[in-house]
């Protein structure tokens, strides 16, 4: 029997909205605690000393100022591109594509680094892969598994994401809880004024730190009401993970005399006030934090691919949903396979350093955006505004571009080629169109 018009025009498979408030919410936090965190609290105390815990609500603030432009543009669109989506509307194609294509590498190079990681607390735990094929097989089957689980559905690596942001955050409140209650107060000051040279440093680094919540504004046409549920996700982040690091602070300090010099900040400050089992369960916490944040990258990076592909910029293979599951399976094994490639090739140094400049790129861009959108866009919805006209947005746009020269030469060649590979990229793939 010959099929009627109606089946030969039917529309491709799109993605489905199922992912609501508390899978945006767990996406943007998934993002931000990483492995950062069970280090972080020995360098900046290095910096500061007791008053360290000021350098992380100074560093909140800032990151505040980038995610409520990241809120307003956000709560203009309901499709799937997050940065890309809000350079190219506000910018046009190129940009867009720049913007795009630095919000890939960044996935792409936290992703391959963050995996390392993984196989590096693993190693600490079970020391058969910590190194060689045990490596490459730790790396091998966190990548394999967060594949498959994302092109099985969206539903399921929301599940994932939800499971392992809970798990994650459990050994972190035991510390802060038993540790508030060890924690000497002679050796912390809350209100004490840092100095200026160790203040930028660690501001720098904290300013990384609390980087991540921008995964939350990709998947726009799977979210239920990206409009009005991201913002409220981005804020809840912010705020969550600002309360949190300063806590942690606290009780390392208060807990550990020798934090500034202790490789395994955590995990040695859980084992002065918990005994062994509690350092194991910090140990263990940071293996379960590094799968997580890898989860949201595996389900946000592909995301990315997918909607330059979409806008045309890519090829079209890449914007392919699966019939049945409804997802992006061409991305999703693309993301996965250059995410392994990268961990097994790269070191975790300059993999970070392309994660952070690439970050800083498109967070700056995002943020000059935001009043060219209210431009553009004078008639449309918003279910948030950044108060105080274009001031907010240009200070976050200008201190995106001072925590530029704070990069080293080393790591700005790196994250640079890393770019430049995108537009020779768009050059040849526009040629080709």
């Amino acid at each position: 029997m010959m099929r009627g018009p109606a089946s030969a025009t039917a529309a491709p498979p799109r993605l489905l909205r199922v992912v609501g408030l508390p899978g945006l919410t767990a996406i943007a936090v998934n993002g931000v605690i990483g492995s950062g965190i069970f280090v972080l609290p020995a360098t900046v105390a290095a910096l500061l000393g007791p008053a360290s815990p000021v350098a992380y609500l100074l560093a909140a603030l800032v990151a505040a100022l980038v995610v409520a432009c990241f809120a307003e543009a956000g709560s203009l669109f309901d499709r799937t591109g997050g940065p890309y989506l809000y350079a190219r509307e506000a910018f046009g194609p190129f940009v867009g594509f720049q913007v795009g294509w630095a919000f890939f590498m960044s996935r792409l190079a936290a992703g391959a680094a963050i995996a390392n990681a993984f196989a590096a607390y693993l190693g600490y735990l079970w020391p058969a892969v910590a190194g060689g094929t045990g490596r490459v097989a730790a790396i091998t089957a966190l990548l394999a598994a967060l594949a498959a689980i994302n092109v099985a559905g969206v539903r399921y690596a929301g599940w994932t994401v939800n499971v392992l942001t809970v798990a994650k955050l459990v050994p972190l409140l035991l510390f802060i809880a038993v540790g508030l209650l060890h924690a000497d107060p002679s050796r912390y000051a809350l209100f004490a004024r840092p100095g200026s040279a160790g203040l930028r440093q660690a501001s720098l680094l904290l300013i990384f730190a609390f980087g991540g919540f921008e995964n939350a504004s990709v998947p726009g046409e799977e979210s239920k009401d990206p409009r009005r549920h991201l913002p409220v996700a981005l804020l809840a982040a912010i705020g969550l993970t600002a309360v949190l690091y300063v806590l942690i602070q606290i009780v390392a300090l208060g807990t550990l005399p020798g934090l500034a010099g202790d490789p395994t900040p955590l995990a040695s400050a859980a084992r002065n006030f918990l005994g062994p089992a509690g350092a194991l369960a910090i140990a263990l916490g940071a293996v379960v934090s590094t799968a997580g944040s890898s989860s949201a990258l595996a389900l946000v990076g592909p995301r990315i691919l997918y909607a330059l592909a979409d806008g045309g910029q890519l090829p079209m293979a890449l914007a392919r949903v699966h019939t049945r599951r409804r997802t992006p399976y061409a991305s999703i094994v693309v993301f996965a396979v250059l995410a392994w490639a990268a961990a097994l090739l790269g070191d975790f140094a300059r993999l970070a350093a392309v994660s952070a400049l690439a970050r800083l790129v498109f967070s700056a861009v995002t943020c000059l955006a935001v009043p060219v959108l209210r431009r553009k866009m004078p008639e449309a919805e918003r279910r948030f505004r950044v108060p105080g006209g274009a001031f907010v947005p240009v200070v976050a746009a200008g201190l995106c571009v001072w925590l530029l020269t704070g990069i080293h030469l080393e790591q700005a060649a790196a994250g640079a080629a890393a770019l430049a590979g995108g537009l020779l990229l768009y050059l040849v793939f526009g040629r080709v169109r």
